[in-house]
């Protein structure tokens, strides 16, 4: 067969083909390693829609871009088939399952579990072995994105200005603005990248707009949690989540937790069970959209998350494997990426330290949490995180009731 060749997807219905996607999403187990790999067998090896080589270069393309990479190839591969409304049915097909399932999660808990204390040991349990799972996290994306001493430096100075209580913002367009320039051969622009980033932190310090330099969440809300709020803070963690749905927790938290639209342990919970639901992880979203605001919440939020992944392929599928291309937008997301890590890393010491609050006897915690981080440090399985997770729940509920 001639190498230059590039298959085609077959052409079918928009009924056959959302629901060609809908099975992928009932089957989206794993995380996004095991989805991607079951999108790449069926569709590449066993169905042929798209040659080997280009899928990889789609799939670099996804990971340069922000939000969930298995949903966004749904999308992109959804469009090569029957066009824009075609990826729209593709991502939807894929995302219906879990988002069905984390509304049904959410409704449960927050209509049975929260008016109980029977289940409070085993979910605090569970919310200790999320610690290790965001740790991991933080090491995966960590060896991925921080390859030399600049970039660990710029992880490290997030990290301090996130527990310093300085704003996302000015941390990640600082650290994306310090990187690019260094690495464009500049010399004096990323000094001063740097001084304008440390000006706009004293700025918003001084005038009260930053956020708290603490700890713990506020335990009350400012404001009342609307859709709009919501729907906007789903839309910063989707533009914002680089290398991995992780990444989109310090987003989320701030917003949420930070304002005391949710509690901590319950944002935790979220996350957990995202984990063992067939949907990407940023699901969790929708459960901490569901606490805070209701059903509006949730859809406000899981809309807002979920609209860049559509969008970047809808809007720029002709020209978006030559746009990521340019080397002046890879070398700022290298930074922000960098900058990102900071903020999981200081996000992680801020979720143990009010976890550590909540345990009623500290060595059966840090027990489980060291059990949990060898096991899923040791084990490479897709099967790893909700075996983890379950596991928690039971150590939880025999060590810490």
């Amino acid at each position: 067969m001639d190498a230059t060749y590039e298959p085609t997807p077959p052409r079918l219905s928009y009924g056959r083909l959302f629901l060609r996607f809908l099975r992928f999403g009932l089957n989206a187990f794993g995380g996004p390693v095991a989805q991607i790999a079951m999108i790449r067998r069926a569709l590449v090896e066993d169905e042929h829609w798209i040659s080997s080589a280009r899928f990889n270069r789609l799939l670099a393309v996804m990971q340069v871009l922000p939000g969930p990479e298995a949903h966004e190839l749904c999308v992109h591969l959804g469009i090569a088939a029957r066009g824009r409304f075609g990826g729209l049915l593709a991502g939807l097909g894929f995302m219906l399952p879990g988002l069905l399932l984390m509304l049904g999660v959410a409704w449960a808990y927050d209509r049975f579990l929260t008016e109980t204390d029977a289940f409070d040991a085993a979910l605090l349990g569970v919310q200790i072995v999320v610690l290790a799972l965001i740790a991991r996290a933080v090491r995966h994306i960590g060896g991925h994105a921080l390859e030399n001493r600049l970039l660990f430096g710029l992880a490290a100075g997030a990290f301090v200005a996130t527990l310093a209580g300085v704003s996302f913002w000015v941390i990640l367009a600082t650290a994306g603005a310090v990187y690019g320039l260094m690495a464009s051969g500049r010399r004096t622009a990323p000094w001063l990248a740097l001084a304008a980033g440390l000006a706009a932190a004293l700025t918003l310090r001084l005038s009260g707009l930053d956020q708290a330099p603490t700890f713990a969440p506020m335990t009350e809300a400012v404001t009342e949690p609307g859709a709009v709020a919501l729907f906007w803070s789903g839309l910063k963690a989707g533009l914002l989540t680089f290398g991995g749905a992780y990444t989109a927790i310090p987003f989320v938290r701030a917003d949420t937790v930070g304002r005391g639209w949710v509690e901590d342990g319950r944002f935790l919970d979220g996350v957990a069970f995202a984990g063992v639901l067939p949907a990407p992880l940023v699901i969790f979203c929708t459960f901490v959209g569901y606490l805070a605001g209701g059903w509006m919440g949730a859809a406000a939020i899981t809309f807002g998350v979920f609209l860049p992944a559509f969008a970047f392929s809808m809007v720029l599928y002709e020209r978006l494997e030559a746009v990521v291309a340019d080397p002046r937008l890879h070398r700022t997301l290298t930074g922000i990426a960098a900058g990102v890590v900071g903020l999981i890393a200081a996000t992680l010491l801020q979720l143990a330290w009010t976890t550590a609050g909540r345990v009623p006897s500290i060595w059966p915690a840090l027990a489980i949490l060291a059990l949990a981080l060898i096991v899923i440090w040791r084990w490479r399985s897709r099967l790893a995180a909700p075996l983890v997770i379950a596991g928690g729940a039971l150590l939880g509920h025999a060590l810490l009731g």
